[in-house]
C-alpha cells in the first residue's frame, strides 16, 4: 500500500482521499504504480486549485454577473464533492463557501443599487410627465413643441420601471403630448381658415372696387373707396400669393378712379404737392423701421404711420407710384418678416425637414460603414463605388441640414 498526507492506494489499486468526514474513494488505478496513481489525482487537485483561484479573481476584479458566478461555483463544488482528486478538499470547500458569501453580498448590493436606480428613474419620469402636462396647455407652439421633443429623448434615455408603473406614466406623458399636438393643429387650421376667409372677403372688395373705378360721382365714390380700404385692412391677410394679386387689382381699380378725379380737379394740384411732401416724410419715417428687428414694434409703428398716411389724402398722379412704392416696400418687408415667423413656427414643415435629415444621416452613416468594410476586406472597387454614392448622399444631407437651419433648429 502507498500513501501520502491526503491519500493512499491499496493493494487492489483503489485510490482514497482523506477528508474531515473520513476516507472517500477517488477511483481505481490499474495503469501503473501506486505513486503514479497518487501523482495523477494530485494533478487533478492542482487543476481544481487553479480553477478556483481564477474564479476568485474574476469575482473580485471583474463585473461577472452573480448568476454566472453562482453557476461557476456550483460547477466547481460538484467536482470537489465528487472526490475525484487527492488533496485538501475541505480547504477547497471552505474557499468555495467564502466565495459564495461574497457573491451573495454582491447580489444584495446590486439589488439595492437597482432599487435606487429604479426610484431615481421613477422620480425623473414623474417630473417629465408633470412638465409635459404643463406644456400641453401652452400656446408657445414652437418653444413648447421643441421642449416636448427634448422630453421624449430624455424619457428614452431613462431605464424602464416595472411594467405597470412605466405604462401608467407613459400613458400620461403620451396623453399630454397628444393634447398639445391637437391644440397646435387646431390653431394652425384656424389660422389657415382665417386666411381663406380673408381671401374670400377681399375678392368681393376687389370686385366692388373694379366696378366703381369708372364712376364720376367723385365725392361718394371716394368715400366708398375709403370704406373699402378700411374693410380691406379689417379683413386680415390672405395667403401670400392671393394677397399680392388681389392687392394689385384693388389698388389698380382705385388708381383708375382717382386718376380720373385728379384730372377733373387739377386745381387741387397745389394741395396734392403739399400732401406729397408730407407723405415723403412719412415714407422716410417708415423706411427707418428697416431692417425689421422687432416685428411687433415695427408693425405697431407702421400702423401709426399708415393711419397718418391715409389721413393726408392724394398726391400728384405722377409722384404717387414712387412715394407709395416706398411705403409698399416697407409693408412687404413687414409681411416677409411675418411670413418668416410663420415658417419658423410651422411644426409640420419642421417635422418633415427633421425626418428627411434623419433619413439622410442614417443613409450616410450606413454607406460610410460599408466603405470601411469594403476597404478592410480589400475590395477597393466596391469601396470606390460606394464612396461615389456616399458623396451624393452627403451632398443631399448638407442641403437638408441647410434647409433645416431656416427653422432656427
Amino acid at each position: 500500500m502507498t500513501s501520502d498526507p491526503w491519500g493512499r492506494v491499496d493493494e487492489a489499486g483503489t485510490v482514497y482521499v482523506r477528508t474531515a468526514d473520513g476516507e472517500k474513494v477517488v477511483g481505481s488505478w490499474q495503469a501503473g504504480s501506486p505513486e503514479e496513481a497518487l501523482a495523477y489525482f494530485e494533478r487533478k487537485y492542482d487543476g481544481l486549485v487553479v480553477e478556483i483561484g481564477l474564479l476568485e479573481r474574476r469575482v473580485r476584479t471583474t463585473d461577472l454577473s452573480t448568476k454566472d458566478a453562482t453557476t461557476a461555483i456550483e460547477h466547481l463544488r460538484e467536482q470537489v464533492d465528487a472526490h475525484h482528486a487527492v488533496g485538501d478538499l475541505d480547504a477547497l470547500k471552505q474557499r468555495l463557501d467564502k466565495l459564495t458569501g461574497e457573491v451573495d453580498s454582491r447580489r444584495e448590493q446590486r439589488k439595492a443599487a437597482k432599487a435606487r436606480q429604479s426610484e431615481e428613474a421613477r422620480r425623473a419620469k414623474e417630473e417629465l410627465v408633470a412638465e409635459a402636462e404643463e406644456l400641453a396647455a401652452s400656446e408657445q407652439w414652437r418653444a413648447a413643441g421643441e421642449r416636448l421633443r427634448a422630453l421624449v429623448d430624455t424619457w428614452k434615455s431613462l431605464p424602464r420601471l416595472d411594467r405597470k408603473t412605466d405604462d401608467e406614466l407613459w400613458h400620461r406623458f403620451s396623453h399630454a403630448r397628444s393634447a398639445f399636438s391637437k391644440r397646435r393643429k387646431a390653431h394652425f387650421a384656424a389660422l389657415d381658415a382665417q386666411r381663406e376667409e380673408s381671401r374670400r372677403i377681399k375678392e368681393k372688395l376687389v370686385a366692388e372696387a373694379e366696378e366703381l373705378s369708372g364712376s364720376t360721382d367723385w365725392g361718394p365714390t371716394a368715400a366708398r373707396y375709403r370704406e373699402l380700404m378700411q374693410d380691406w385692412k379689417a379683413a386680415g391677410r390672405a395667403q401670400r400669393e392671393a394677397e399680392d394679386d388681389l392687392w394689385n387689382r384693388f389698388r389698380g381699380a382705385q388708381d383708375i378712379f382717382f386718376q380720373a378725379r385728379g384730372e377733373v380737379f387739377a386745381e387741387r394740384d397745389a394741395e396734392q404737392r403739399e400732401n406729397l411732401d408730407r407723405k415723403e416724410e412719412l415714407a422716410a419715417e417708415a423706411e427707418k423701421l428697416l431692417p425689421v428687428t422687432d416685428l411687433k414694434a415695427a408693425r405697431a409703428a407702421f400702423r401709426s404711420i399708415n393711419e397718418r398716411w391715409e389721413a393726408i389724402g392724394h398726391v400728384p398722379r405722377d409722384a404717387r407710384p414712387k412715394v407709395e412704392g416706398r411705403m409698399h416696400t416697407v409693408e412687404r418687408a413687414l409681411e416677409d418678416a411675418e411670413e418668416s415667423e410663420w415658417r419658423r413656427t410651422n411644426p409640420e414643415a419642421r417635422a418633415r425637414a427633421e425626418g428627411l435629415t434623419g433619413q439622410l444621416q442614417a443613409a450616410v452613416d450606413k454607406l460610410r460603414q460599408q466603405v470601411d468594410q469594403a476597404r478592410a476586406a480589400g475590395n477597393n472597387a466596391k469601396a470606390d463605388k460606394l464612396s461615389q454614392e456616399l458623396e451624393g448622399r452627403q451632398a443631399l444631407l448638407d442641403q437638408a441640414l441647410k434647409g433645416l437651419q431656416e427653422f432656427g433648429g
